[in-house]
């Protein structure tokens, strides 16, 4: 089942897309947006996450502005978009997520888990940062986490969650250098992280509804390696409990 719901933030209504399980949702999963909103791709990946067994929620982070979602082809339009989108923005975001799924929903924080795509990977890792008690964190492509206007490489020894990330080797707003000081500040902070660098891939490789940058073989292990650390981090306890 699938719906829409809105919730109360300190700068306002936040509408938030929900996927739901067969079942009772023992295990949640907050799915942060790329670029272009909570579009039809979003959505999908909250549905698959779904079918696997998760409540997913992907919050609207555009809501400050009352945008919505842009087609692929309106980059430009969603550069500043995100750019106004700063650390403590996120956090307030992300928590109210949390707090729903906490009060409503019967899930805690230590049963959820962060997965954000481009823009929603820099978030990701930024609300990893900032809320402590995640279950795990997951980051695609996430591009400004070491540089840029809101980098937050320097509080990575404040993550407690395990976090898994995917980079494409050929992905230009994630350069090498980039990717290095990445494993550093996490291997320095002493976070439990994996990061994998994928040849032949570039930015958005594992986005199947951008044709022209999706790489099915990168993209497919990079799912494989997703579920299999969500499932290592955020085992379901309702099958346990058959």
């Amino acid at each position: 089942m699938t719906e829409w719901i809105t919730l109360e933030t300190a700068d306002g209504p936040m509408r938030v897309y929900a996927a739901r399980p067969d079942g009772a949702a023992d295990r949640a999963v907050v799915v942060l947006q790329e670029a272009f909103g909570v579009n039809d791709h979003i959505q999908d990946i909250a549905r698959r996450f779904a079918a696997r067994g998760f409540l997913a929620l992907a919050p609207d982070l555009f809501h400050r502005t009352g945008v919505g979602t842009l087609g692929y082809d309106r980059h430009a339009e969603a550069m500043p978009l995100i750019g106004a989108i700063g650390p403590d923005a996120i956090a307030a975001d992300v928590r109210a997520v949390l707090d729903h799924l906490a009060a409503v929903e019967g899930v805690p924080a230590d049963r959820t888990a962060v997965v954000g795509f481009c823009f929603g990977g820099r978030a990701a890792f930024t609300a990893a940062t900032a809320i402590p008690g995640l279950a795990a964190t997951v980051v695609f492509y996430g591009p400004g986490i070491a540089a840029g206007p809101h980098a937050v490489l320097e509080r990575a020894g404040s993550i407690d969650a395990p976090m898994l990330l995917h980079v494409g080797a050929e992905d230009p707003t994630i350069p090498a250098d980039q990717v290095k000081a990445i494993d550093a500040a996490l291997q320095d902070g002493g976070v439990d992280f994996e990061q994998h660098v994928y040849e032949d891939a570039g930015h958005a490789f594992a986005c199947d509804a951008r044709p022209h940058m999706y790489r099915s073989g990168p993209a497919e292990t990079a799912w494989a390696r997703t579920h299999a650390f969500l499932d290592r981090h955020l085992p379901s306890t309702a099958a346990e409990a058959r």
